[in-house]
């Protein structure tokens, strides 16, 4: 077979040394549960005090690199997934971008890829098509071993680089290649005026088996308006035949004549005058079954005096329509307008789902974007993983989920904390005093503060504040922030060179979910200014760190007004306020209301401590841009509760608080 070969395929080509992907496997962290019951969630608690894996099966939507995300999915899904479809970025800096729109405004503006994003579009292409295929490879490689024997896998691309990437998949697949699917993405283009019009995409579908399941028939498309045109008969009800003139309101079944002879040399013998011509046969085995399906009214004869143009007749109510070929300029279009400019149409994916699978078979997409696919694979009732690096196509894909009736339970995951040790470890090296101060050093630098030593809670000063840098593996709590305001207290005005501050910058990678009212009440009683800055996840790609993209933005701000009545619990948002920097001026300049930075908020009502459950959410649409700014919920028992508040922003960005009640 010939091979293609590209610059960086082979770390030593002369031995031809292949380079291979990133192998290190982490334990992902649910971060939300979605529509769980409360049965259910006692199910899932039991299991994790149990210390067992779950055995209930959820569905899963996972924010995280597909480096990361797809070699921690081997250990549990090799060889299990049964269609795996992939719509990667093409070389288009517009493939990360979203649309966001400024609520009972209407204002619409492009929010551009995240820092970590446009990091990834820029490593992916900075070898021009050698580094565009040497990523791709990697990544197909992982998930033909996660595809299972008899499954299929699909990769979507435009024609600039779709025969690279068949050739290349060739050798991943070992020449198992079933269609190259030309989908017409678009109508036609007025302004082909230098070329074809550029309307389709390339769909490659490749299998680990020879022949892969298939269901034909579970997919057809309908006839066209040439095929339709051949059912030019009516058969009328008292038996007679006439023909079809377009008006529908004539009684009876509409057919067309097809001939009664196939190719065969068996069944060959004279009937009623006929036989059938060289190398064709009759469908029926004899005279009387032919008689009887005359007589059945199957076979139409146009003169059956003379015996001649013997036709079996097809009745258009009993046509299937034609099976799926490899053009299809009916699977829907991109119309624009969408959350992301290369949202695919769900009647493609439905199209690709239900001719490879079969019900509660496993679907996985790892660029999930909008989540067609897994909005399409739970409408099918098929299983499905969603992966994706922007943290808005994660939100985008659970939105979408919510509005699809009785969606099944299904779980929100990262790598989280054990992707940054695993980071932490492999930058500042093992031992951990020394790594500890290391990984401290390199984000104060980030911050662009000092290093400051003899304290032990203060580890950096920047423009006369003092900054405490929170550890990888564990959220800045409360506590934390009440042993730093001791620490201000004892330092500050003791000795000549006592710091002249009461500011103190808190950087963390995730903050405890009452941190901005409970501790920051508790720091101003003490005196202290303080701010909450959150460590981007940008910091663990060193192409990011080297370009100078990364951002501290400040933790948003929530205000909830709760009120109990008896059982009755009344919630309300009261008050929301994020760091702007991320929003354009004009943009900002429209924003009259606080709730017009709210896209979603949800309530876990019982929250035990183990993760967020979704129990109750509101959420702006496409449609509805209305948004409930309250609510209220009855408790079966008295006790006390522990309410978590989640509210995302409309950049995709979360916040969370947590709010003791007590019910009688």
């Amino acid at each position: 077979m010939a091979e293609l070969i590209w610059e960086g395929k082979y770390l030593d080509p002369d031995r031809r040394v292949k380079a291979s992907p990133v192998r290190i496997a982490l334990p992902f962290q649910t971060v939300e549960t979605v529509n769980e019951s409360a049965q259910e969630r006692q199910k899932s608690l039991e299991a994790l005090w149990a210390g067992k894996r779950e055995t209930e099966w959820r569905n899963r939507l996972i924010w995280g690199d597909k480096k990361y995300v797809l070699p921690s999915l081997l250990d549990e899904f090799a060889g299990k997934v049964d269609l795996i479809y992939i719509d990667p970025p093409f070389n288009t800096g517009a493939d990360f971008s979203f649309h966001a729109k400024v609520p009972e405004d209407g204002l619409e503006f492009t929010k551009e890829a995240s820092v970590i994003e446009q990091r990834a579009y820029r490593d992916t292409w900075s070898a021009g098509i050698d580094g565009y295929i040497h990523w791709l490879f990697e990544t197909a490689a992982l998930l033909f071993e996660l595809l299972s024997d008899s499954g299929s896998f699909f990769l979507h691309l435009d024609p600039n680089y779709g025969h690279y990437a068949k050739v290349m998949l060739d050798e991943i697949f070992r020449g198992r290649f079933q269609n190259e699917i030309i989908w017409q993405r678009t109508d036609a283009h007025n302004d082909a005026k230098n070329r074809y019009g550029f309307i389709h995409d390339c769909i490659y579908w490749f299998s680990k088996a020879e022949k892969p399941l298939y269901c034909p028939d579970a997919v057809r498309t309908g006839l066209n308006p040439g095929g339709l045109k051949e059912y030019s008969l009516i058969e009328t009800p008292d038996g007679r035949v006439v023909p079809y003139t377009g008006n529908e309101n004539v009684p009876g079944r509409r057919f067309k004549l097809d001939d009664a002879t196939w190719k065969g040399a068996k069944n060959r013998f004279p009937w009623r005058g006929c036989t059938p011509g060289a190398r064709r046969e009759w469908r029926y085995a004899s005279i009387d079954d032919m008689e009887a399906a005359y007589h059945r009214g199957e076979i139409y004869l146009r003169n059956p005096e003379k015996g001649v143009l013997r036709c079996l007749k097809s009745y258009l109510d009993e046509n299937e329509g034609l099976l799926l070929q490899d053009i299809w300029t009916d699977a829907g279009r991109m119309k624009g307008g969408g959350t992301y400019a290369t949202e695919k149409p769900e009647p493609l994916l439905k199209r690709i789902i239900l001719s490879t699978t079969t019900e509660g078979q496993l679907v996985l997409d790892c660029f999930v974007g909008s989540g067609t696919a897994a909005a399409v694979a739970e409408k099918l009732g098929r299983r499905w993983i969603a992966c994706d690096l922007g943290r808005f196509a994660i939100h985008t894909t659970r939105k979408r989920l919510l509005q699809i009736p009785d969606v099944k339970p299904f779980v929100v995951q990262n790598l989280g904390k054990y992707e940054r040790q695993a980071w932490q470890a492999a930058e500042f090296g093992e031992d951990a005093a020394e790594k500890t101060l290391r990984y401290r050093k390199f984000i104060l630098e980030l911050y662009k503060a000092d290093a400051v030593t003899g304290y032990e809670w203060f580890h950096g000063s920047k423009a006369s504040r003092f900054v405490h840098v929170g550890t990888v593996d564990s959220p800045v709590s409360v506590g934390d922030v009440t042993a730093i305001c001791a620490e201000f207290k004892r330092i500050m005005g003791t000795g000549e060179n006592a710091p002249k501050t009461n500011g103190v910058d808190v950087l963390g990678w995730d903050f405890a979910f009452d941190i901005n009212e409970v501790a920051k009440k508790q720091a101003a009683d003490a005196g202290v200014n303080i701010a909450f800055k959150k460590i981007p996840r940008e910091v663990l790609e060193k192409r990011a760190v080297e370009q100078g993209d990364i951002v501290f933005y400040e933790l948003a701000a929530l205000d909830v007004d709760v009120k109990t009545e008896k059982r009755k619990v009344k919630v309300a948002l009261s008050n929301f306020v994020i760091s702007p920097d991320d929003v354009p001026e004009e943009v900002q300049s429209k924003i009259t209301h606080w709730s017009q930075w709210v896209d979603y908020w949800a309530i876990d009502w019982d929250n035990k401590g183990d993760t967020f459950h979704n129990m109750w959410q509101s959420y702006r649409t496409r449609k509805n841009k209305k948004l409930d700014l309250a609510t209220e919920h009855d408790y079966p028992e008295p006790g006390e509760y522990t309410l978590l508040i989640k509210v995302i922003d409309l950049l995709g960005n979360d916040t969370t608080k947590a709010v003791r009640v007590t019910v009688k």
